[in-house]
């Protein structure tokens, strides 16, 4: 076949006397790629906007238990009535910025986990311990996520409410868990899967966390 009919071919049909196109399929190939890869960095972007904004939300709510508390206190001192909710209120928001903070302080390894061990073993056998302490972790951050998730279902259905000095409804009480304990999981199947290592850094490197 002429050289002349095949660049004529190439140009105008899907395909002529048996030629594939191949540059077409590449095209498209490459196209999908792209877009894989800008849908990709999109949700990624998206994921860590919700655990910055998770963070921020814990930083303002115990802010606000801070200032609930000495607002509390400077009325007893001066002989005021302070209002009934402040004890509720606080003991609420610190189990809603810990259940705030928590995916965000896996994420930068400001929780708690002890590394004394593993630094003086090998490297192999450290890799392996890593793999089963990041699926354990995983599993049963998930196993919480699933059964708080039936509280809050729970208590959502039933109207149940927390008696205290003011009445408090349960479901705000299990509110932040099942998705903060899902999240904390997603952070530990990223250490898993490799895209970031807990042992990484040192103790010492980890002090001003």
């Amino acid at each position: 076949m002429p050289a002349a009919s095949v660049s004529a071919c190439l140009r105008s049909t899907p395909g002529c006397d048996g030629v594939p196109v191949l540059a077409e399929r590449s095209s498209s190939t490459g196209r999908a790629a792209s877009w894989g890869g800008v849908a990709l960095k999109a949700i990624s972007k998206a994921y860590d906007f919700l655990l910055n904004g998770m963070a921020v939300l814990a930083g303002v709510l115990i802010f606000s238990s801070f200032a609930m508390i000495v607002i509390d206190v400077t009325m007893r001192i001066v002989g005021l009535k302070p209002p009934l909710f402040t004890i509720p209120v606080v003991e609420y928001i610190l189990l809603w910025f810990t259940m705030l903070a928590a995916p965000w302080l896996v994420r930068i390894k400001g929780h708690v986990f002890i590394d004394a061990l593993t630094r003086v073993l090998p490297a192999t056998v450290r890799n392996a311990i890593a793999k089963i302490v990041y699926a354990v972790c995983a599993l049963a951050a998930t196993i919480y996520s699933i059964h708080a998730a039936a509280l809050l279902h729970s208590a959502w259905l039933n109207d149940v409410v927390d008696v205290r000095s003011v009445d408090m409804p349960q479901w705000a009480l299990f509110g932040p868990m099942p998705l903060c304990l899902f999240l904390v999981a997603v952070e530990f199947v990223r250490f898993l899967i490799g895209i970031d290592d807990m042992y990484s850094q040192a103790t010492g490197e980890r002090a001003g966390v």
